[in-house]
């Protein structure tokens, strides 16, 4: 049986598979609410605890960056490592890397029914693959194929790098949010808290009158969710144009990824927020700022562009890591 594992900054996704013929089968799958836990330890001792599972292997993608086994979680106070976890599941094959790795490594096992293409492109056989995802967070990573069929991973903080406008109202964006955190990161406009974050640019300076049932949706629920409800329901102006605005810098974000790995084995956008915003980003918006990258633009249309829809993707691809059949490691 192997272990999975799927850790953020809000929750953490576990999974038991069992290898059938070289096909991994899904036996069970358990949430928990990060935040009710002191440490990933004490979610495994109640998970293990009410499955008893018989474990020959476990592999855990983490939100944050994994060094020397090691991971200090980015939006928790966790400290993640993987000799406590071998100890603690009484198994030596356990593997910790950083959880946009995990997403990657689930590309290659991904069915085409789990794939929404937005643009075919023209894939290259042995091509490195990115991809990029926002949800809580941002997370970048990438898969390298060697000669031997294997996959060399990249992971990568990426989403911690400096935003960069591109358009006046981009650069009043980056303004206001730099007078709000001081430094500019790209996670800050693309991520739930992103989206937010460009609702209240929006709001606070460029006069979007909110209601006052959006105000009290907005302090209950989760702005972010709220927000894209609403933009996709066009019930708010400035929800509608705040996800739009989100989507069009989505876009460029991943049309930078692009070029600067070279994807031409496909750019994967992966994470909670493309699904739900299907409508939008087949809308054009989207594969218009991919595009936009001025005398690349001919190259751009030659990439492979799908979102990833099955949102056990992380856990599936964890478990494919700690098999190892198919990843340098």
């Amino acid at each position: 049986m192997i272990l999975a594992a799927d850790i953020g900054g809000t929750k953490v996704n576990l999974a038991l598979f069992r290898q059938e013929n070289n096909h991994l089968e899904l036996v069970d799958t358990a949430k928990f609410e990060s935040q009710n836990y002191s440490g990933l330890e004490e979610i495994l001792d109640e998970y293990c605890q009410s499955e008893h599972p018989e474990l020959e292997r476990a592999g855990f993608g983490i939100a944050g960056p994994v060094k020397d086994g090691k991971c200090d979680v980015t939006n928790l106070p966790w400290v993640v490592d993987v000799e406590s976890l071998k100890k603690r599941l009484g198994i030596d094959a356990v593997w910790l890397i950083n959880d946009l790795a995990a997403m990657a490594c689930a590309v290659p096992f991904l069915p085409e029914a789990e794939l929404k293409v937005l643009q075919e492109g023209r894939p290259e056989e042995g091509g490195r693959i990115g991809v990029l995802a926002a949800g809580t967070g941002l997370g970048e990573a990438f898969l390298l194929p060697d000669q031997s069929g294997r996959y060399l991973i990249l992971d990568s903080e990426g989403g911690h790098c400096d935003f960069s406008p591109r358009t006046e109202l981009e650069m009043e964006l980056l303004r206001f949010l730099t007078g709000k955190f001081g430094r500019t990161s790209i996670e800050r406009v693309l991520s739930g808290p992103g989206l937010y974050n460009i609702y209240q640019f929006l709001r606070e300076h460029h006069s979007f009158e909110e209601p006052p049932w959006l105000t009290g949706e907005l302090q209950e629920g989760d702005p972010g969710v709220v927000i894209t409800k609403h933009g996709l329901e066009n019930t708010s102006a400035a929800c509608e144009k705040a996800l739009e605005m989100f989507v069009s810098l989505y876009g460029a974000i991943a049309g930078n990824l692009a070029l600067q790995l070279l994807t031409r084995g496909g750019l994967y956008i992966g994470g909670g927020i493309a699904p739900n915003i299907l409508p939008l980003i087949k809308s054009g918006l989207f594969m218009d700022s991919f595009y936009s990258k001025g005398r690349f633009k001919s190259l751009m249309r030659e990439i492979p562009v799908k979102v990833i829809l099955n949102d056990q993707a992380s856990l599936f691809g964890v478990a494919h890591y700690a098999l190892g059949d198919k990843f340098a490691r």
